[in-house]
């Protein structure tokens, strides 16, 4: 896709992207963690809808 800004423009935005500040050391995304943690949200909001469910019936 080509740049829509002047290539002086493009120059500066680059080097600011470059700039050690913006660069930012990351940890690997774990999609493993992710699907566990809502997996867990899931039984845990149903596990406590049971339970007020209950409360409400009794």
């Amino acid at each position: 896709m080509a740049s829509r800004l002047y290539p002086e423009d493009q120059k500066r935005v680059e080097e600011y992207l470059n700039s050690p500040l913006h660069q930012v050391e990351r940890k690997p995304f774990k999609v493993w963690w992710l699907l566990l943690a809502v997996v867990a949200a899931v039984i845990g909001l149903g596990l406590l809808a049971r339970f007020l469910a209950a409360l409400v019936i009794a």
